[in-house]
């Protein structure tokens, strides 16, 4: 039987791969997206695991995603529509006090004042300094990073395009570094005194990390999180209307049609090479598809440890692939509720801004104790959580007078000490349920339904190995040129045709749909120039 022919296949239906799909085939190749799940979207979907209440099993905000995708591919006409939030997020303490974290700075400082009139004005400095780092970092996630040992005319373009950038922004960088190297707690010791303050504001640099708060390089995963926009808003977060999934769902949309084909219930077995090229795929269901291009937007170890024989990848890329750190440190506990939390520092159950989104972390030291637990391979006994209820601001997440509520916990290891998650899921639901009762004592009994998504579950379910919700580490030496390895940081590999496009590959993870726009970028230059046709074509 003849092999089904594309000019490209991309493996994997995550919001990378169908974002890649969409730019190949808005430039006129044929392409096929195959997703091994019966849904697209990888960890950016919204499910029903009760009847009537949607939840984001993962992804639980969008931010990062960057406007100008939304409008080349045109998401809003297939149903994408961003609700901001405003405030960012409210962080209660154990004393009641508490703090609103608004999109205006200024508004910001007056809550920060009522704990401390120094870290106030030390506030709109530091966001100041933020947003002159924004500048700097934003434009590179953009740049296809040079291959390091690379003397081709592009490389050598791209090095100098870089330095350039770098050279604008000049006065900068010495703060850049230190936003590189530094640990969160540092990183805000320059600025801030309160306890409490640098506490709530910390969890921005450990979400997904395998690290502290007092782990040299942390903060830069802080940045990372900022790098974003929503309704227009720098910086913003917001929730999908519909859920998650409905962006998903609209990329894949737009991918149809421009005319790419969308396959679920597809689990490629491997990708298959002859002579150094991969040509095609084989599924696990002994279907043949054959492409000059295969883009991968799956965890990089994945790609080249399971589904490429090692024997056809150089001995030392095998080596520093088998090396790349994916340890997660994260879990979620999904929540339907009759009612919502009624806090002790801002009492009600009736819908307020409050509920929107909350983080319970009262200090860097809380943080770093809980890191301390997951060193050692347990479960964080006092954990931090950053919990949203979408369904306050879009009402069609759940039945009426209900609500659904997304816990993102750390820290949760992926090996566990002694025993698995098997195990310990309930438990350490119960334990996330009894922390953030402390905060909001009517929670436990307002719970209709649970589930507990731990880092054996991401693992199993969206491939995310170890738990790691980034496809890897966000750390300086597997960050640009050298995600995941020296020899794939420029979105292609050691094997002619074979790409990456996902979160394993600069700029790294988050819902942004960045790495498969830059890969399309260099997928279309490699053949012919069809990335330049299709800009001239608008």
């Amino acid at each position: 039987m003849q092999a089904t022919q594309y000019d490209a296949i991309v493996v994997g239906g995550g919001h990378n791969g169908l974002v890649c799909a969409a730019y190949l085939a808005k430039a006129g190749q044929r392409v096929v997206v195959l997703e091994r799940r019966s849904l697209v979207g990888g960890a950016c979907v919204t499910e029903e695991p009760w009847p009537g209440y949607r939840v984001n099993t993962c992804s639980y905000v969008v931010s990062l995603l960057p406007p100008d995708i939304v409008l080349q591919l045109d998401l809003a006409r297939f149903g994408y529509e961003v609700l901001p939030l405003d405030p960012l997020a409210f962080t209660p303490f154990p004393d009641g006090r508490s703090i609103m974290w608004w999109y205006d700075p200024k508004r910001t400082a007056a809550e920060i004042a009522k704990l401390s009139t120094h870290d106030a004005f030390a506030y709109l400095d530091y966001e100041h300094n933020l947003d002159e780092l924004v500048k700097i970092v934003r434009p590179l996630f953009s740049m296809v990073p040079p291959l390091p040992q690379s003397l081709h005319p592009q490389d050598i373009g791209e090095v100098l395009r870089m330095g350039r950038h770098l050279y604008r922004h000049r006065r900068g960088l010495a703060r850049l570094v230190d936003l590189m190297t530094l640990s969160v707690s540092d990183f805000l010791d320059c600025w801030f005194e309160d306890d409490q303050v640098k506490g709530a504001m910390s969890p921005g640099g450990v979400i997904g990390a395998w690290g502290g708060p007092k782990t040299p390089g942390t903060a830069y995963v802080l940045l990372h999180h900022r790098l974003g926009e929503a309704g227009n808003q720098r910086g913003a977060w917001g929730f999908v209307r519909g859920g998650m999934g409905r962006l998903s769902e609209a990329i894949a949309a737009s991918a149809r049609s421009s005319g790419a084909e969308v396959r679920t219930d597809a689990a490629v077995a491997r990708v298959d090479v002859v002579g150094g090229r991969a040509v095609g795929v084989t599924l696990e269901d002994g279907t043949v598809l054959r492409a000059p291009v295969v883009a991968a937007a799956i965890h990089p170890r994945t790609v080249f440890l399971d589904m490429v024989d090692r024997s056809e990848l150089p001995r030392d890329f095998v080596v520093e692939i088998e090396r790349y750190r994916t340890r997660g440190s994260s879990a979620k506990v999904n929540l339907a509720l009759g009612e919502l939390p009624d806090f002790i520092a801002r009492p009600g159950t009736d819908p307020q801004s409050h509920h929107v989104e909350f983080e319970i972390c009262p200090s860097i030291e809380y943080l770093e104790t809980a890191w301390d637990d997951a060193k050692f391979g347990r479960w964080s006994r006092e954990p931090m959580a950053d919990c949203v209820i979408p369904s306050v601001k879009d009402p069609s997440m759940a039945p009426a007078g209900r609500h659904v509520m997304t816990c993102f916990v750390q820290y949760a290891p992926n090996e566990l000490a002694g025993t698995d998650w098997d195990q310990e899921r309930e438990a350490f639901g119960d334990r996330v349920i009894e922390t953030l009762a402390t905060y909001a004592p009517n929670l436990p009994g307002a719970i209709l339904h649970r589930q507990v998504v731990t880092p054996l579950d991401l693992e199993r379910t969206f491939g995310l190995l170890g738990g790691n919700i980034f496809h890897g580490e966000m750390a300086l030496d597997q960050m640009l040129s050298f995600r995941p390895a020296a020899d794939a940081g420029a979105y292609r590999t050691p094997l002619a045709g074979l790409y990456l496009c996902a979160s394993g590959a600069h700029p790294g993870g988050g819902v942004m749909g960045i790495p498969a726009r830059n890969a399309a970028r260099v997928i279309l230059g490699d053949r012919s120039g069809g990335w330049r046709r299709w800009l001239a074509r608008g």
